[in-house]
């Protein structure tokens, strides 16, 4: 534990009571040193342990989608908490059974297909449900055809094999050697994935925007070539939908802007608005290679975070999410072009990044915003990325541009 680390919740005396006197950081250093202790949220709102208030344009990394503290996401959390929280996997309930098909609904339309056409694995977290697509393949392609092709700079989970198929070499570096059956190619380059598409590939798994990547956007153009090279050589198209699942583009899903129909989705963070769920969908004929034993989790599809994914996703129908993402998203993006020291705004919807002048250190600026009391990111060494819940207001956007001009003034 570093000097560093043991400092960072003792800057208060608010925080040293919380600690009981420890004079150390309780958690792995996995995260680094926590900058803020936040107690509570509302909307777009949080505010610390010492009554500090900020505005919350990273959402959890693109989670908290409606806001903090939803009455009717908490109502629904604390009504399944008083009737069911969990069976086992040898039974149903109700609650994930109705989740289930309003993914494959959501799902489904949005590629095109008619209700039915897809079933869902529940899971607790992007990174599972990575793990599961990156079986379900593997299984799809049999001995011999299991190599799993994805592009350079994305991210797909911590866990090995989803840490494998990340396409961030010096992330894989300190886990070597890393499991094989992977492949990286340049994203946004076709010959580069074309060239990469032999016998052993059983899938070609991509995000419509890589946002740890530093939110770059996939060409409409190169997403339907690569559906078409997939159907021509018998490869699944995996399309991972983490960060950008759920009307975070102004679509329901990315895939969705370049009008493809994927083989298999993968979906968490907004999902459950802050609850941990994840979820696996694939076509039906493709989820039928897995037989019973062949994967699982014990609380996959469990009561508490299906409640929870069931009313995010009702709220989200009801409010037309993609709808009011698209829309305040253009005017985010508009707003942060008119700063000086933004030379460019990239990404969709609500998913953003402002690249800063090249003399501007991101990480130094997004702390020094913190400070100012608005939660952002360094999601590179010179872009900010801003991931506010799709319920942010005029008000609250107009606000934070308010505190970024003050800052990089």
């Amino acid at each position: 534990m570093t000097a560093k680390q043991s400092h960072a919740f003792a800057t208060s005396q608010t925080a040293t009571a919380i600690l009981g006197g420890r004079p150390e950081c309780p958690f792995m250093p996995v995260f680094g040193a926590p900058q803020v202790m936040f107690e509570r949220g509302q909307g777009t709102q949080l505010w610390d342990v010492n009554g500090k208030r900020y505005l919350d344009f990273l959402c959890g990394i693109a989670v908290t989608s409606l806001g903090h503290s939803h009455p009717v996401v908490a109502a629904a959390i604390a009504h399944q908490a008083n009737t069911l929280l969990h069976v086992s996997n040898f039974f149903s309930n109700p609650v994930a059974t109705q989740t289930a098909i309003m993914v494959d609904e959501l799902v489904s339309g949005a590629s095109g297909l008619a209700s039915g056409a897809g079933q869902v694995f529940f899971c607790n977290s992007g990174a599972e449900a990575n793990e599961a697509a990156i079986k379900l393949a593997r299984k799809f392609g049999g001995r011999g055809k299991h190599v799993v092709v994805s592009a350079l700079g994305s991210f797909h989970g911590r866990t090995l094999a989803a840490l494998a198929a990340t396409g961030q070499p010096e992330k894989h570096e300190p886990f070597a050697p890393m499991p094989d059956g992977f492949r990286h190619v340049v994203f946004n380059d076709l010959k580069s994935l074309e060239a990469s598409l032999d016998s052993s590939v059983a899938a070609v798994l991509l995000e419509t925007v890589q946002g740890e990547g530093g939110v770059i956007p996939a060409s409409n153009e190169y997403l339907q070539a690569v559906r078409k090279l997939c159907t021509q050589r018998g490869i699944l198209l995996m399309i991972d939908e983490v960060q950008t699942g759920f009307a975070r583009t102004g679509k329901w899903f990315g895939f969705q802007h370049a009008e493809i129909e994927p083989d298999v989705v993968m979906l968490a963070k907004a999902m459950g608005n802050g609850m941990p769920i994840g979820a696996l969908w694939a076509r039906k004929e493709i989820a039928a290679v897995f037989k019973p034993g062949d994967h699982g989790s014990t609380f996959s599809g469990t009561a508490i975070a299906t409640a929870a994914a069931r009313a995010t996703i009702q709220l989200m129908i009801d409010m037309d999410a993609p709808t009011v993402a698209s829309l305040r998203g253009r005017e985010l993006s508009e707003k942060l072009r008119s700063i000086n020291g933004v030379v460019e705004v990239r990404g969709k919807g609500l998913l953003l990044a402002a690249e800063l002048k090249p003399e501007l250190d991101a990480k130094k600026i997004a702390s020094q915003l913190l400070d100012h009391g608005l939660v952002v990111n360094g999601v590179t060494s010179h872009a900010l990325r801003f991931a506010p819940p799709l319920t942010v207001s005029s008000a609250e956007i107009d606000e934070a541009i308010s505190i970024i001009k003050q800052v990089l003034q």
